[in-house]
């Protein structure tokens, strides 16, 4: 769900916003900060009017720092930014649905995958669309931009189709609501609350397409993205998060969001 592959521009002034949560642990323990884009993404970030950050991910920041005896914050940035943001260490960790690719890893480091989901194509219940890049030479293809949705689109696409990069998903469903788009291609969880509203009542998963035709085009799992010589903090993170899928948790906080397991099967 993947939102991935930031332009890596120069850092721009950015006002970032503060979450700061305590996890149980010693007085003596570090403080961890995980930055978090400003845009809604449930249900795996929501930032409700009290300022609080709620979802998936979230909640899955929380458990790891309980898991790690870590004090915790969360700090919003500017999506496009977020990378950026990293590297000049205004932060510690990306925990955003930040998809592993190896563009990616050739500036920061990941974790394990902590989740995994396919993108998938989605139109008006009333189109037939036949998703191969024949099938689609001359359509138009809205996705999201600086994602590896969007590079695998572009890759797979791009040849024969008009692709349209959004700054926002909500941008992109408009355009499709509008009729301004032909399909578009987004995670297949995200488009859950869409389909869900008034709005996407008329639309419908149409498949995946080509997503598996060269999954180092597409992306290798949601990892946390943190930066290259941090390695005992990935080390920590990973063993964090193994430790709480083998316990449960994980599961137990998954469930509450999601019907099916994301947990990357490798």
């Amino acid at each position: 769900m993947n939102r991935t592959f930031r332009q890596l521009a120069l850092l721009a002034a950015m006002g970032m916003t503060l979450c700061s949560f305590t996890a149980p642990a010693s007085a003596a323990a570090e403080t961890l900060s995980f930055g978090v884009a400003a845009e809604p993404y449930p249900p795996f970030l929501v930032k409700t009017p009290s300022g609080e950050f709620t979802g998936f991910e979230p909640d899955l920041i929380r458990a790891l720092c309980e898991q790690m005896k870590a004090q915790c914050e969360i700090k919003e940035v500017a999506w496009d930014g977020i990378i950026p943001a990293l590297l000049a260490k205004k932060f510690d960790v990306i925990f955003n649905s930040l998809g592993i690719s190896p563009e990616r890893q050739k500036v920061v480091a990941f974790s394990r995958p902590y989740y995994e989901t396919t993108g998938i194509f989605v139109a008006a219940k009333d189109s037939q669309p036949v998703l191969t890049p024949d099938g689609l030479a001359g359509k138009s293809i809205g996705v999201q931009g600086s994602t590896t949705n969007a590079e695998f689109i572009r890759a797979a696409y791009g040849n024969t189709s008009d692709v349209r990069l959004y700054t926002t998903q909500d941008d992109c469903n408009a355009d499709l609501i509008a009729g301004r788009i032909d399909v578009m291609f987004l995670d297949k969880l995200g488009d859950v609350d869409f389909l869900k509203s008034a709005d996407g009542a008329t639309f419908e998963e149409k498949g995946t397409g080509s997503v598996r035709m060269d999954p180092l085009k597409y992306g290798l799992g949601v990892g946390a993205g943190l930066r290259k010589d941090d390695t005992a903090l990935k080390a920590r993170i990973d063993q964090a998060l193994a430790q709480l899928y083998a316990s449960g948790k994980y599961t137990q906080i998954s469930k509450q969001y999601f019907s099916i397991d994301l947990w990357p099967q490798q």
